[in-house]
């Protein structure tokens, strides 16, 4: 399957996904672990099957298995987190503001078995595709206290954005029948 039939997969009214996907991940700043892990989770946020199952693919060819079960743990996590702290910026009552989250959160301390800079790179993904404006900012200014440039923040946002609008069009596509 691969990245390379995702692509043949995209309608020609989104040839642009067509092309971006075929670049973002390969011609990024990013090391290939960043860029597949981030490609990878963003792929599983957006829960699209035929997107997860190519990207998967092509990733295993730069991801180990550690690295792919710290994909998922950044994946699982940020499902969590993305909706805790986006309610909890959305939210205009400032005593509820102030109320502890009392959720599990270890795995932000063990990375999901990665280096740091890996999981706060792969979760930023997750948090672009979940739009989570707090969990974007407190990631990127992790990546950046790990000495990551802004130009790897940048790529990985579009590494998301790519992925995210891939897995849309092709989820309404089959959902559409066409």
């Amino acid at each position: 399957m691969g990245v390379d039939t995702i692509r043949s997969a995209v309608p020609d009214y989104a040839k642009d996904l067509r092309l971006n996907l075929g670049s973002v991940i390969t011609t990024s700043s990013l090391e290939p672990d960043m860029a597949w892990g981030a490609a990878l989770t963003a792929a599983l946020v957006s829960k699209n099957e035929q997107v997860i199952q190519g990207i998967l693919e092509d990733a295993k060819e730069h991801l180990d298995e550690t690295h792919i079960n710290g994909v998922k743990a950044a994946a699982a996590i940020m499902s969590m987190n993305n909706v805790w702290y986006k309610f909890t910026d959305l939210v205009q009552d400032e005593e509820v503001k102030k109320q502890p989250a009392k959720l599990r959160m270890n795995i932000m301390m063990s990375h999901g078995g990665v280096s740091q800079a890996l999981f706060e790179g792969w979760s930023l993904a997750a948090s672009v595709v979940n739009a989570c404006g707090v969990c974007v900012n407190a990631h990127a200014a992790q990546m950046r206290k790990q000495e990551l440039s802004a130009q790897n923040i940048v790529d990985i946002g579009r590494i998301a954005a790519v992925v995210k609008a891939v897995a849309d069009t092709l989820s309404f596509e089959n959902l559409l029948g066409e």
